[in-house]
């Protein structure tokens, strides 16, 4: 005992005093006799929700009741972009928590065996959206409650599941939004909605650090908040998440089931009969506190990137709340005055339904994720010598395909590297750039989604984007249904090496169209080595056969004032082995066809300064892609400043302005001249979307504009009803849909792609008018441009054969000019090498 009593006085000597005569909750019944487990209230020293938190004090809290309680601990799912500590609560009874290592077993045999065993598996999770910060307050109250209640209900609870919690799921954004609001919150509350506490600054809280949206990310992984999210759903295999989000201050609450008409049709109806049911306990739970809310209208259960539907396709039930938002301590609305504590108040309620309705419905949210994985089996497929699947390659690039692989695993998608070149239908799948990917496995439902491929909708009405088929954002050449035997199959990735270098090489060349090629040649930028790129396509002679070099191929002269050829060349080679990227040696500048090495053609790449606009009237998301393609991707440094600060601005310090989608209205005509001066001088302007339209009426764009004025006028409304005119809007929509761009090859904008076709993604009524010059288009919309997701028949027609991509020469510069976003949520991958060539070829060949 006396050791005991002195731990607690050490941990106390330690805090605050405030701490010290915080008032405890003391259990006084088994299990937890003698326990002390500190309320919300005593550790902050006020009551909750007083102030907004910061995500720091919540992991506090989170690990002082966890070292505390016996019913708790914690699981750490990595970190933010800036550093910042991700904790999940795993709340159970003492037994579970003393054998929680068997229980994760046990959850593993449900996906790889069939097997369901042990407790259920309830996941809470909170505050994806930086500013929607009533869910993770809300789930400190529920953590206390769990861990420290004797109620009847929640000790059958913890005795039969294991309930975690994940407060912030977006910590970078979570503390900007509660610095912002905190910083001009007064102690007298202002509920007036112009006040500044309630218009946050550029950018909001609800993005992470380079300002994407956490709840678009959970199919494509690439911020780390969202693979620890994933790996954490992935280790625990739930039966039930809750997705707890915040919306409009007019608005009152809202849980699912969504739109019936718009839930994906890959999730099934018992998916959707589960979560009626459990609306029930929602209900029951407002309305006894008399909070009004709604169902069934406004959201959809598509979009399998967001917290409420992975769940759906993974063998779990997930469910949406949305509480309408004070942004702040209170608000006014057309419902009336919205608080802070109200609505953590009301998102604690839905928690606890969602508890109750979990538990109430256990048999069947277990037989209906036991059905789901029903005959999906590893191991069965395992047995079969021959199988069917996805024979996929990325056409030359083993970058697009370690990328894939890389995603493929995080969701537990198994796959296969090939053991030796295959060919099908014509096409030679290669063993470096090609993968197999099994239909009969666990995780079959997942993988059929990710490339799914659908047009036709019942409702074409979408919350998010109607299409992410990967086949099209990797730029891959894909295979269905293709029958292989293991023999040619290998768990093991084809090991990668480069022949050294020999003393008579006289240069090393560089195949452009591997991705990782990008970033190595930044990084030989950053050393001063000089690096030529091909104008043209042209074939070497190597080891009595000719090799062809596609245009854009790059060349590093081993005879460089600056270095020693076998200095230059071992710095080379180690990069390339770093980035796996192929590299050639030449031992002659003599080429068998097309330009010699010493040609002219043969341009100087030019070190780069990008200089990205950002701040109120530019779009929050698609700046940050550029930010995440410049500082992730390239690795160049990037200059990224507020567009009220470019009037100051010596652009002339800059080799590009990357303007993203937006308005720019706060741009004046002086600012245009200096910016079309800056092209003038040589320097590169790369616009896209909405800021195709301020240079356009700035008289800084040759080519005409198609906004979505000319493109709604094509849409008759003619015999329509007043109630059927959300259906007729929808249909003007496009929410995001793919489509193929021609390409012309020879444009070095265009250099490093597969072929002369291009998948992109649309999701901005947005095109270019016919007169532009036909030597600065670069890309049209095909004939036929759907590819895959909606796109309504008056689009199709209207884009088809119409320009997508320009490129207007200004003198010594050049504007490139994009009616939409190659990078689309960095996903991507197939087009972005577009942007490498606009900062990198454009202006040497404009």
């Amino acid at each position: 005992m006396l050791r005991i009593g002195l731990a607690f006085l050490c941990a106390f000597l330690i805090l605050p005093a405030f701490f010290a005569a915080a008032s405890k909750t003391r259990l006084t019944d088994n299990p937890l006799y003698g326990v002390t487990t500190t309320s919300p209230e005593a550790f902050l020293g006020y009551p909750l929700g007083e102030r907004l938190l910061r995500h720091d004090q919540i992991n506090y809290y989170l690990k002082q009741i966890a070292s505390e309680n016996p019913r708790v601990s914690l699981e750490q799912t990595g970190q933010s972009h800036e550093a910042r500590q991700q904790l999940t609560a795993v709340i159970t009874s003492r037994n579970n928590q003393a054998k929680l290592d068997q229980i994760l077993a046990q959850r593993q045999q449900i996906k790889y065996q069939g097997k369901q065993q042990g407790p259920m598996v309830i996941w809470l999770a909170y505050s994806i959206h930086g500013d929607e910060s009533s869910g993770a307050h809300s789930a400190i109250k529920l953590s206390h409650r769990l861990a420290t209640s004797e109620e009847k209900w929640v000790k059958e609870l913890l005795d039969n599941a294991v309930v975690l919690i994940t407060p912030t799921q977006n910590p970078d954004g979570f503390d900007r939004f509660s610095t912002w609001t905190n910083g001009y919150a007064g102690k007298i509350p202002v509920s007036d909605p112009n006040h500044k506490e309630h218009k946050q600054g550029w950018p909001s809280g609800r993005s992470n650090h380079y300002l994407a949206d956490l709840n678009r990310d959970w199919l494509f992984l690439r911020h780390p908040a969202s693979q620890g999210r994933v790996a954490l759903f992935h280790r625990w295999q739930p039966h039930y998440v809750g997705d707890f989000h915040e919306m409009g201050h007019n608005q009152t609450y809202f849980f699912q089931p969504g739109v019936p008409e718009r839930t994906h049709p890959l999730t099934s109806s018992e998916n959707q009969k589960i979560t009626a049911k459990l609306a029930a306990y929602h209900q029951a739970e407002l309305d006894n506190k008399k909070q009004r809310y709604f169902s069934r209208q406004l959201f959809d259960d598509f979009f399998y990137g967001k917290g409420s539907t992975y769940p759906d396709i993974n063998g779990a039930v997930g469910v949406l709340f949305e509480q309408a938002s004070a942004r702040g301590q209170q608000q006014d609305s057309v419902n009336g005055l919205v608080t802070f504590q109200e609505a953590i108040d009301n998102q604690y309620a839905t928690s606890i339904s969602s508890l109750k309705g979990a538990l109430a419905l256990k048999s069947e949210l277990e037989a209906y994720q036991a059905n789901f994985f029903k005959n999906k089996h590893q191991q069965a497929a395992k047995k079969q010598p021959r199988q069917a699947g996805l024979l996929v390659s990325a056409n030359h690039d083993s970058g697009r395909i370690k990328a894939l692989t890389s995603l493929l695993t995080q969701h537990k998608i198994a796959y296969y590297y090939l053991t030796h070149t295959l060919s099908q239908g014509g096409l030679d799948f290669e063993v470096n750039n090609s993968i197999f990917i099994p239909n009969k496995q666990a995780q079959s439902s997942l993988l059929k989604a990710m490339f799914d491929n659908r047009t036709d909708f019942i409702d074409p009405t979408f919350y998010d984007i109607s299409t992410w088929n990967l086949e099209h954002a990797f730029g891959l050449t894909l295979r269905r249904n293709v029958k292989l035997e293991l023999s040619v199959l290998s768990q093991t990735q084809p090991t990668f090496a480069n022949e050294k270098l020999n003393d008579s090489a006289v240069a090393i060349l560089i195949d452009w169209r591997q991705s990782q090629a990008t970033p190595l040649l930044q990084q030989l930028l950053d050393r001063d080595i000089l690096v030529k790129f091909a104008a043209k396509p042209f074939s070497m002679q190597l080891n009595n056969k000719d090799v062809d070099f596609v245009a854009g191929s790059l060349q590093i002269p081993l005879k460089q004032d600056n270095y020693q050829a076998n200095e230059l060349g071992n710095i080379v080679s180690q990069l390339a082995s770093e980035h796996k990227v192929k590299l050639v040696a030449v031992n002659t500048s003599a080429a068998s066809s097309g330009i010699d090495l010493g040609s002219p053609d043969f341009e100087l790449i030019k070190p780069i300064r990008p200089l990205l606009i950002g701040g109120k009237g530019t779009s929050t998301s698609e700046v940050g892609q550029l930010w995440y393609y410049l500082d992730n991707v390239l690795g160049v440094a990037t200059t990224l400043v507020d567009i009220n600060q470019l009037p100051s601005i010596n652009l002339s310090d800059y080799s590009h302005v990357l303007l993203a989608d937006g308005r720019y209205q706060t741009l004046d005509e002086r600012f245009a001249r200096k910016l079309g001066q800056f092209a003038n001088d040589g320097g590169v302007i790369i616009a896209q979307k909405g800021a195709l339209n301020w240079l356009d009426k700035s008289n800084l764009l040759k080519a005409s504009l198609r906004s979505d004025r000319f493109y709604k006028q094509l849409f008759d409304a003619d015999g329509l009803t007043f109630d059927e005119r959300s259906a007729f809007k929808a249909k003007q929509a496009i929410g995001g849909a793919i489509v193929e761009l021609k390409l012309d090859p020879t444009h070095p904008i265009n250099f490093g792609l597969n072929g002369d076709r291009l998948p992109i993604l649309k999701n901005k009524v947005l095109g270019f008018a016919q007169n532009a010059s036909p030597f600065s288009i670069a890309a049209k919309y095909a004939s036929q441009p759907l590819l895959s997701g909606y796109l309504a028949q008056e689009y199709q027609s209207s884009f088809s054969n119409s320009p997508a991509i320009i490129v207007e020469s200004r003198n010594k510069g050049a504007i490139v000019a994009l009616a939409d976003n190659l990078l689309f949520r960095n996903i991507w991958l197939g087009s972005e090498k577009l942007y490498a060539n606009a900062l990198y070829f454009i202006p040497a060949l404009n």
